[in-house]
């Protein structure tokens, strides 16, 4: 007996043998490694709650029940201290992190260690499936347990020990769990961002304010989601937000603010240092999706004419959160942009050379109203680390990073899969190998066809009393229906192929003539294998039969042919989201035309049917 589960609800007996009531709760001293059992709670007749220090009163557990070392009328009652919590209030099936991996998960049940008959000491929390089946029924354990042990996948124990865990906020009666607020402190950036979005929103802005200031600036950044960051900092007091953005780089800062509603942004840039609030409106002056509101202002540039030793002496004075320094620019006596130096120049070359006699000369910069995306082939394309980012008389406004970059990259790939209709998100993966998932994303058109014959069934059946009418219009149904959606298929790779530029103009004429080409085709070879499948199933149909099922093959070959001519409206749909900086489900663009494609099928085929029964 070393669960939770198993403890509580058992009888608490004196030493006469007396029951007193059942066990309800165990409470520990939070203090220690390995806390021990301080307290027993439980519940007397009419559910009255007791409790009584366990050092001082308890004999012995096992599985008869707790005993107590006297008679009920020598016990006296105690109450929870406040460095004291209960476990079955306070922790059981609550949200804890494992700072070990690094994800969020839930108590499932709180695991013992025996130490005599008296001693009892809490080891961890137990998260896996065990303490789930096991809170459920031990019984319903054991099968599971004995089941997968028959298929040679043993249902092993998953506990995080209790060094791993702390309370976010011990003066409340309503407490949670976290990781230790040194331990926090102690992980990398990312993954405090990763914790605190697995966490129940309840808690989230609770983690968060555990942090420090330079801590939370760190993590607010690291945010994939734009509206889980401007919740955080919501939940700060103005002062603390604002010296939050002012530690982050600027350009972090600046989309963070950009979020915010305007009196809310303006208060808090009014807070901050003049430095830092020129630096981040500087950045919020341009366009988003441009160089310059991704740059940072943050750079090492310095007068041709500095030596090497100069240059290393002005990185040394550098704050610690600078932004990351990759290279050295140089620059005439006008401000103009004349070379740029990379560390292991400066590191290798003797410190009395000037910075003019090493740099490199032969420059690629970008001008600040550049399309981010332009950018990042640019740094790609050179394999640069930073660009430099310059107005029209090349002095150097910021420099993108590579960390930027690379953001933009994410940013735009993921857009590009929403579009193609592969998903977003962490669950795409996991979607990817669910077979039921598979189905309802790629082939939801079967549902449609079953959908749409059966309403066709009933409005025939309805009108002419012949439901049965409808498997003539079924058999072309699924080729309008898959059309649709390749034409979509098309659309979306045509787009995403696309390498032109904004100020081009858009190759509609020329996407139109192929989009029809490719409808004529179709539509022909429908027709053909109508004819075929007509000529070598049907050799005995009737005349009625025959137009019927020459008709709705007839049908869907239009559709098919208008189908593909259409698309270059999806084509301007798309062009036209993605100027307005608009994200586009391929997966909606798919449902839309499948859908448009079955109710003209389904209209004309219902009519075709009524007209050729007269």
């Amino acid at each position: 007996m070393n669960y939770l589960s198993e403890m509580l609800k058992l009888p608490v007996l004196d030493v006469d043998g007396e029951k007193l009531g059942v066990v309800n709760d165990f409470g520990i001293a939070t203090g220690e490694v390995f806390p021990h059992v301080t307290s027993l709670a439980f519940r007397g007749p009419g559910k009255t709650p007791f409790m009584i220090s366990w050092r001082k009163w308890v004999d012995r557990i096992d599985e008869t029940g707790v005993h107590l070392k006297t008679s009920a009328t020598e016990i006296r009652f105690s109450y929870l201290q406040p460095t004291e919590l209960l476990l079955a209030r306070d922790v059981l099936n609550k949200q804890i992190v494992d700072t070990q991996g690094m994800k969020v998960v839930r108590v499932n049940d709180i695991k013992f260690s025996m130490s005599g008959e008296n001693q009892l000491r809490l080891l961890g929390a137990e998260v896996g499936a065990r303490g789930l089946l096991r809170a459920i029924s031990p019984t319903l354990e054991h099968v599971v347990e004995g089941f997968m042990k028959h298929l040679g996948k043993p249902l092993s124990e998953d506990i995080i020990a209790w060094s791993y865990m702390d309370l976010l906020d011990r003066s409340t009666k309503n407490i949670q769990l976290s990781v230790s607020h040194k331990t926090l402190g102690e992980l990398h950036p990312a993954d405090i961002a990763d914790i605190i979005e697995q966490l129940d929103p309840r808690l989230r802005a609770q983690v968060f304010a555990q942090l420090d200031t330079a801590q939370a600036a760190e993590a607010i950044s690291e945010f994939d989601d734009d509206e889980l960051m401007t919740e955080m900092l919501e939940g700060l007091s103005d002062t603390d937000a604002s010296s939050m953005l002012a530690m982050m780089d600027p350009d972090d800062a600046a989309d963070l603010i950009d979020e915010l509603d305007y009196e809310k942004a303006e208060k808090l840039l009014r807070l901050m240092g003049v430095k830092e609030e020129k630096a981040i409106r500087n950045l919020l002056g341009y366009e988003d999706n441009t160089a310059g509101r991704i740059m940072t202002s943050e750079f090492v540039s310095l007068p041709a004419t500095a030596t090497v030793g100069d240059a290393i002496e002005a990185i040394r004075k550098l704050d610690e959160d600078f932004e990351s320094v990759y290279y050295v620019y140089t620059e005439d006596p006008s401000g103009m942009l004349t070379g740029v130096l990379s560390l292991r120049t400066l590191i290798v070359a003797d410190r009395d050379a000037t910075l003019g006699q090493l740099a490199y000369r032969d420059l690629v910069y970008v001008s600040p109203d550049e399309d981010q995306e332009d950018v990042t082939d640019e740094m790609t394309k050179y394999d640069l680390v930073a660009i430099p980012v310059c107005d029209e008389n090349r002095h150097i406004l910021g420099i993108v990073t590579f960390d930027d970059a690379m953001d933009v990259i994410a940013e735009e790939h993921q857009e590009d899969l929403q579009i193609a209709g592969v998903g977003s998100g962490d669950s795409a993966s996991d979607d990817s190998t669910n077979v039921l998932s598979w189905f309802v994303h790629r082939q939801y058109w079967v549902v449609v066809w079953g959908i749409a014959s059966c309403i066709m069934a009933t409005v025939l059946g309805t009108a002419l009393g012949s439901a049965h009418l409808v498997v003539f219009p079924m058999c072309a149904m699924p080729l309008v229906l898959l059309a649709a959606s390749r034409m979509v298929s098309f659309v979306k790779n045509y787009f995403l192929e696309y390498n032109g530029h904004d100020d081009e103009p858009k190759p509609y004429l020329g996407f139109f003539f192929q989009s029809t080409g490719m409808g004529l085709i179709l539509s022909l070879v429908t027709y053909l294998c109508a004819q075929l499948v007509r000529t070598a199933a049907f050799p005995d149909a009737t005349m009625f039969e025959e137009q019927l099922f020459t008709g709705c093959f007839n049908i869907a070959a239009v559709i098919c042919l208008v189908g593909n001519m259409s698309a270059v409206i999806y084509l301007m749909v798309l062009f036209w989201r993605d100027e307005h900086d608009l994200n586009t489900s391929g997966t909606a663009m798919n449902v839309i035309a499948v859908m448009i494609s079955c109710v003209a099928y389904c209209v004309a085929a219902v009519l075709l049917t009524m007209s050729v029964m007269g």
